[in-house]
């Protein structure tokens, strides 16, 4: 068999891989961008197909591809009437065309999708790439069913789906990119991060449960403070991720408004006037997540604010998880010489050269994916703040790939943070508990009893003789001993 093909675009003609699915301009960003070795990431291809297979419902519904719902007959926005009926498809091209866009959306075409994620600004290249897959897909589909249609190599003037003008009929790579990067960081986000953020907090939540009388003490500035109970401590926590879920659900609501039907500069030349209403409200059923058409069609093509707010729900939600990781990693310091008021689960040895040592490696772990998120957040604002010139942000490609980065790199990092880390951890009652009575911060209760001066001098003596507040308390006869007892027992100083 030929390893290779030709096919013509409005360029001349391109050699192609035989048995690939994408075409000329697919093939032409490739050697035009052979910049990082990374393709879109699947998320995004995967959206992008969802996007073509509404817009191909929508239109068949409109009749743009010949008789439409209740017989209307096909209308272009600022288009004359009728002007769609030159690329009618007839229903058997039409099932193959919304089954090819089905297999982009179910991941089933991946590796027809080479495009580098650093290219032209708008993402024609990937758009075109997802147009001329689908189209050849479905022409092959409709072979393989046994329909006659012509061969994938003939000029494109008389294919029977045209990446063009039915794959991408009524739509602009202007409109259909971001529209799929919003579909695609919503999806991600709602699916994967949300869930992993909410196991989380349910498990620092159990885990304060458990720990709610365990005395400790209290830490500011790092040094000693008042007693608290491990619970309450890791119950803060436990808040902290749970407002991350949050966080990321408004991540989503940012991304609501979607920009298709504004085609290449808002205006929504040669599409319908129902179209981008349409697509979004099929996308909502379809997702489950409630997608609008945009408010203005000029600002949604022009600018990526939404893209720049929901990221920055993200970088919030990074700058917990790191943390709590830290935390969770300062807590657990020692065995020895260190706080190890918890322990870790030993999930590796943790050193080439010291024997025994068990590092916090999962907290490390998570503490790396939240700094690059942090990276990212700046990757996103600077792309948002200085990509938009008029009608278009030139910046999209690696805007999208930084937020669906940070969105996957937060979910996978807080499921293995949750998994492997928080579910194995143990209190250490003895460590927690012996540090209470020798902390000066014991002194605090007894303010209200003697005076800030005469309290912080029994602390600076506490200091300097090594013995504890107590002691020095019954040395002195400070307060008779059943009201010192009362004011130095530690668990009544965690709670008002």
């Amino acid at each position: 068999m030929a390893k290779y093909r030709t096919e013509r675009d409005s360029m001349g003609e391109v050699r192609l891989p035989a048995d690939a699915y994408f075409g000329p301009q697919t093939q032409r960003a490739v050697k035009n961008f052979p910049i990082s070795g990374r393709t879109l990431p699947p998320e995004l291809i995967h959206a992008l197909g969802l996007v073509k297979w509404a817009a191909a419902g929508v239109n068949r519904d409109l009749g743009r591809f010949g008789e439409g719902e209740k017989g209307t007959a096909p209308i272009c926005r600022n288009g004359p009437q009728g002007a769609a009926h030159k690329w009618g498809l007839s229903p058997f091209l039409l099932d193959a065309l919304l089954a090819a866009c089905r297999e982009v959306a179910d991941g089933k075409l991946d590796d027809h999708f080479p495009v580098d994620v650093f290219q032209t600004g708008s993402g024609t290249s990937s758009n075109m790439n997802a147009n001329e897959v689908i189209a050849n897909r479905a022409i092959e589909l409709s072979e393989v069913r046994g329909q006659r249609s012509e061969v994938r190599n003939q000029k494109s003037e008389i294919r029977p789906i045209h990446p063009n003008d039915h794959v991408n009929l009524g739509q602009s790579s202007n409109d259909v990119f971001p529209t799929a990067i919003h579909l695609a960081a919503a999806r991600a986000i709602r699916e994967r991060l949300i869930p992993a953020l909410q196991r989380c907090a349910k498990m620092l939540s159990r885990k304060a449960a458990e720990w709610q009388d365990v005395l400790k003490i209290g830490r500011t500035h790092l040094t000693d403070a008042t007693p608290i109970t491990l619970g309450q401590e890791i119950g803060g926590m436990a808040r902290q991720m749970d407002r991350s879920a949050g966080r990321a659900a408004a991540a989503i609501d940012a991304l609501l408004e979607l920009p298709i039907g504004g085609t290449a500069v808002g205006t929504g030349v040669n599409t319908h006037p129902e179209f981008g209403r349409r697509v979004c409200e099929l996308l909502a059923r379809e997702t489950g997540i409630p997608f609008v058409e945009a408010a203005d069609h000029f600002e949604a093509n022009s600018q990526r604010d939404g893209l720049v707010e929901c990221h920055g729900q993200l970088r919030t939600v990074a700058v917990a998880l790191f943390a709590v990781a830290n935390n969770i990693r300062w807590l657990a310091s020692g065995p020895q010489c260190g706080f190890s008021e918890i322990k870790l689960p030993e999930r590796q040895p943790g050193s080439s050269i010291m024997p025994g040592k068990v590092n916090p490696v999962l907290c490390e772990s998570a503490m790396q994916a939240a700094a690059r998120v942090l990276g990212n957040d700046q990757t996103v604002a600077f792309c948002g703040a200085a990509g938009g010139q008029f009608q278009l942000n030139v910046m999209m490609p690696v805007m999208a790939d930084a937020v669906l980065e940070s969105v996957r790199l937060l979910a996978n990092a807080a499921s293995a943070f949750t998994d492997f880390c928080l579910s194995r951890l143990e209190a250490n009652v003895e460590a927690c508990e012996a540090a209470v009575e020798k902390s000066l911060s014991m002194a605090t209760a007894l303010t209200p009893l003697i005076g800030y001066e005469q309290a912080a001098a029994l602390a600076k003596e506490a200091f300097a003789s090594g013995k504890t507040i107590r002691q020095l308390c019954r040395e002195k006869n400070v307060l008779p001993e059943e009201q010192l007892d009362e004011a130095l027992d530690p668990r009544r100083m965690t709670r008002p």
